[in-house]
């Protein structure tokens, strides 16, 4: 989990917005959303091979 000080006479929207940054830099939503429930190697090995082809 990013840690996020407040600065100096900042206000707290900007707070806030540079929390939202730093979290989603650190992909700790992203992680939180892939392990919402579990998925079966072998599906999830679809799954890649699927977006991979979807990629190229």
């Amino acid at each position: 989990m990013p840690k996020t000080e407040a600065r100096k006479n900042e206000s707290t929207e900007d707070l806030i917005k540079r929390f939202k940054r730093d979290v989603s830099k650190s992909g700790v939503l992203r992680d939180a959303k892939d392990k919402k429930f579990y998925v079966k190697p072998s599906v999830r090995k679809k799954m890649e091979q699927r977006a991979a082809r979807k990629k190229k």
